[in-house]
C-alpha cells in the first residue's frame, strides 16, 4: 500500500525502535501531527493472556475522552426523574425498548435497573452487537443511576482486549494539554495493571504505544508509568 508524502513525514521522525519517555511522546505525537481536525488520542496495550476474552474492564478517564456521551437510562417510576436529574440525553422504559428494536441507536452507552432487564435482555441481539448492552459487571445495571451516569458523563469508558491481545481506546483529544494527556495515560494503564487477571502470569503487558487519529505510533516506556 502506497502512502501520502505527510503520512511518511511523520513516520520518518518516529524511531521505531526506541521506547519513548511518555512526556517526550506526547510532545513527538503532537509534533507529527498532519490532519486539519482535532484527533483523537488512541492508545493501544498489547496483553499476553491465555483467554482474552477476560481481559477487560472500566477506567474513569480523569480529563474524559474529549467527547460528549450520550447516555440513554432504561428505567421506571421515580428512577426516571433520577436519571432526568443526573444528566441524562434519553430516559424511558419499554417506549424505548420499543424504539430501539426499530432501529434507533443514537446514544454512546446505556444503564437500565436491574427491574427492566427482563425486557432489556431481548434486545442483546441489537446492543451487544454494538457492545452497548448493560451488564452488572461493569456497574451499568444498578439502581443507583445518579451515580452510573455522572461517570459515564464523566470520562467513564469500558475496554476489552480484541483477538490479538490489544486493547485499543481514545483517551483524549491532540488539542488537550500534555499534563492532561498524561494523566490520561497513566489512568488507563493504571487501571489495566490493577484489573490484571489473577491466573495472569509473567509478562502481562508487553507493550503500549500512543498515536493520533491519523498519525504513526509511538512506542511508550511503560515501565515508567
Amino acid at each position: 500500500m502506497k502512502h501520502g508524502k505527510k503520512v511518511m513525514a511523520a513516520r520518518a521522525k518516529v524511531d521505531r525502535h526506541k521506547a519513548y519517555d511518555i512526556a517526550e511522546a506526547i510532545k513527538l505525537m503532537k509534533e507529527v501531527k498532519f490532519a486539519k481536525f482535532d484527533e483523537t488520542v488512541e492508545m493501544a496495550v498489547k496483553v499476553v493472556h491465555k483467554s482474552l476474552q477476560n481481559v477487560r474492564g472500566a477506567v474513569t478517564l480523569p480529563h474524559g475522552t474529549g467527547k460528549e456521551v450520550r447516555v440513554l437510562v432504561i428505567c421506571k417510576g421515580d428512577k426516571q426523574k433520577e436519571a432526568k436529574e443526573a444528566g441524562a440525553d434519553f430516559v424511558g422504559a419499554d417506549d424505548v425498548i420499543e424504539k430501539i428494536k426499530g432501529g434507533w441507536i443514537d446514544f454512546d452507552a446505556v444503564v437500565a435497573t436491574p427491574d427492566m432487564m427482563k425486557e432489556v435482555g431481548k434486545l442483546g441481539p441489537i446492543l451487544g452487537k454494538k457492545g452497548l448492552m448493560p451488564k452488572p459487571k461493569s456497574g451499568t445495571v444498578t439502581d443507583d443511576i445518579k451515580g452510573i451516569v455522572k461517570e459515564l458523563k464523566g470520562g467513564r469508558v469500558e475496554y476489552k482486549a480484541d483477538k490479538t491481545g490489544v486493547i485499543h481506546l481514545g483517551i483524549g483529544k491532540v488539542s488537550f494539554d500534555n499534563s492532561k494527556i498524561e494523566e490520561n495515560v497513566r489512568a488507563f494503564y493504571g487501571q489495566i495493571v490493577r484489573d490484571k487477571p489473577s491466573d495472569a502470569k509473567g509478562n502481562y503487558i508487553k507493550s503500549v504505544h500512543i498515536c493520533s487519529t491519523m498519525g504513526p505510533g509511538i512506542k511508550i516506556n511503560h515501565k515508567g508509568l
